[in-house]
């Protein structure tokens, strides 16, 4: 059979590009060996942990923080089987839905494992390696293979005791004592599921400082909101050995002064990071390799160095953000059909779900220090929100850095209440270059969220009108 595209891979990189193709008519097959489509993202990663995430949230609302707005609730209670039958129907409503849209726009799924063949007079060969083996061939290939948990070495991950994402979201109980390696995103949604239905949750972090990669002050104000929600969060530790037993964990530490230290827990979830999945792809059949880290060498429009072929998501080069995903599987979609399409990798936004949410685009205030670019910089708590107090959601604020000369948006910096859906009008703004004062003009509804991005960049010029 011959395609004018095969994608390898139905995560957000590979189902949206597909979709994207065949709009523009191609004949397109996407390769996936999982039962369902949907990719890490959909079944065991972004999807599935937002669903707890809000499941989580509306339980610690109702046990702790109605009596604000007068309402009294008495004997409250986490059904955890129901929950999570809740969080896998969300996951297969959805992976259905990709499920028609690929029969919507006549995308045929090849079920079984991708792997490149080498090239014929026709295309290039792409083996599937299923129930029914087959070698199909097509002018063009993207790999979207997405990415897999990293380990510790020698820690054998059973989710069961010890567990990555996977194993983190189907938790047939609340442990009374949690373990996280790892204070990055996936470490502290999943701590924070856990820890507002009543585990103890320990996080230990190696790196030195914490939420490295966020804007400064959003970092420290993070810090404080969570370890004042019972997070107890250890950064600049170094885990020694972790040894196991059908009832928990206990982790050897050294902390950030020296000092030896011992963690018990019954569960431990390792997150510390993720590889790309670019293993028993066959490259080497097409003239590719990996570099140092395990991704597959691409340029600015996730060209390979081979005719015909692309790779986009997390086995490329970038944040491994599923958003940044399907803007690439459109990219090479649209380039593949003769466009001229761009992504502008600057105006990428960030989001960590937790609550306060933190969401980012652009550049903190401490990278534009080592770049040596002048700045203006401004900024408004949510505590000044009308909108927020009558949510009450007072915590964080909405910081806005502007370029000193031009006034051009340089980065936003988020964190509080639906940040992940105002860092979108930031997104738009950094696109089109906008000023900050372009974004204090604009006319925001009242009382809003969204005043307070209003008011930061107000703030640069020492404008606020309501602080």
């Amino acid at each position: 059979m011959s395609y004018d595209l095969i994608v390898i891979g139905s995560g957000p990189g590979g189902y949206v590009g597909a979709i994207r193709a065949a709009q523009l008519g191609m004949k397109v097959a996407v390769v996936e060996k999982d039962k369902t489509l949907g990719g890490t993202c959909l079944n065991v990663g972004c999807i599935p942990s937002k669903a707890l995430l809000s499941s989580s949230e509306e339980y610690e609302k109702t046990s702790h923080h109605l009596s604000t707005h007068g309402i009294t609730v008495k004997g409250v209670s986490m059904d955890i089987p129901k929950m999570l039958k809740r969080k896998d129907a969300i996951v297969s409503k959805m992976s259905k839905g990709i499920e028609f849209l690929f029969r919507k726009n006549k995308i045929t799924w090849l079920k079984g494992h991708g792997k490149f063949a080498g090239r014929n007079d026709v295309g290039i060969l792409v083996a599937v390696d299923g129930d029914e083996s087959e070698t199909v061939v097509a002018k063009n290939v993207i790999v979207a293979t997405g990415s897999n948990a990293r380990h510790l070495p020698g820690l054998k991950v059973d989710n069961k005791i010890v567990c990555d994402n996977e194993g983190a979201l189907a938790f047939e109980s609340v442990p009374q004592k949690l373990g996280v390696i790892g204070a990055g995103v996936i470490g502290l949604e999943l701590g924070s599921v856990w820890r507002r239905l009543g585990a103890e949750v320990t996080i230990l972090e190696a790196l030195p400082t914490f939420l490295g990669a966020c804007d400064d002050a959003v970092s420290k104000e993070a810090f404080k909101l969570f370890t004042g929600q019972g997070l107890h969060i250890h950064f600049g530790v170094k885990i020694g050995e972790i040894k196991t037993s059908a009832k928990g964990a206990k982790i050897a530490y050294t902390d950030s002064d020296g000092k030896a230290q011992t963690l018990d827990c019954d569960r431990l979830i390792v997150s510390i990071g993720r590889v790309p999945n670019t293993q028993n792809l066959q490259l080497d059949q097409v003239g590719l390799a990996v570099d140092e880290r395990g991704f597959i060498p691409v340029d600015g429009y996730c060209r390979t160095s081979q005719p015909g072929i692309y790779a986009v998501g997390d086995v490329v080069r970038g944040p491994m953000l599923a958003h940044k995903g399907e803007d690439e599987g459109v990219m090479v979609a649209e380039l593949i059909a003769g466009q001229h399409p761009h992504i502008d990798y600057d105006c990428i936004p960030w989001v960590i779900y937790t609550s306060p949410e933190i969401a980012w685009v652009g550049r903190t205030e401490q990278q534009l220090v080592a770049e040596g670019r002048k700045y203006k910089s401004g900024q408004f708590p949510f505590a000044a929100n009308g909108r927020a107090l009558g949510m009450d959601s007072p915590d964080g604020f909405v910081k806005v850095l502007a370029d000193e000369e031009t006034e051009q948006i340089l980065g936003v910096h988020i964190i509080g209440m639906a940040a992940s859906d105002m860092i979108a009008e930031a997104a738009v703004a950094m696109e089109f270059k906008a000023s900050a004062e372009d974004i204090g003009r604009i006319c925001h509804p009242h009382p809003s969220l969204s005043e307070a991005m209003r008011e930061a960049s107000l703030a640069i010029y020492k404008r606020a009108l309501n602080m």
